[in-house]
């Protein structure tokens, strides 16, 4: 199973970015997905899941209100869009899978990780 996370970049304060999650080897349809994000120094932290049919979701009070996290199962990819970003958003966000069709908050549920994007929003 493989994890694609893509749509980082450098954004101003204000902005917004849409980032994706594409899966392949393996249909992860079923499965919660979620994004996470660890900023330099910092240990990784949960940004919002979906459970496996995008009727639930749950977000960080840290993004809550700005942030919406949706997924395609036809397309087996999962989208987090933020928006008003803050410069203390930049890090490298990943996005999971857990092993079941639930979400967590836990980085310690999720089975499979995606190898990361940058998002740096400067001030």
């Amino acid at each position: 199973v493989q994890l694609q996370a893509s749509g980082g970049g450098l954004v101003q304060a204000g902005g917004s970015l849409r980032l994706s999650c594409a899966t392949s080897g393996r249909t992860l349809s079923n499965n919660g997905m979620g994004w996470f994000r660890q900023a330099a120094g910092k240990e990784r932290e949960f940004v919002a899941t979906i459970n496996w049919s995008g009727t639930t979701t749950s977000y960080a009070d840290s993004v809550k209100g700005r942030s919406t996290i949706s997924r395609d199962r036809v397309k087996n990819t999962v989208i987090l869009q933020v928006n008003d970003l803050k410069p203390e958003d930049t890090a490298v966000y990943y996005c999971a899978s857990t092993g079941g069709s639930i979400f967590y908050t836990d980085t310690r549920r999720y089975v499979y990780w995606g190898q990361g994007t940058q998002v740096t929003v400067s001030s």
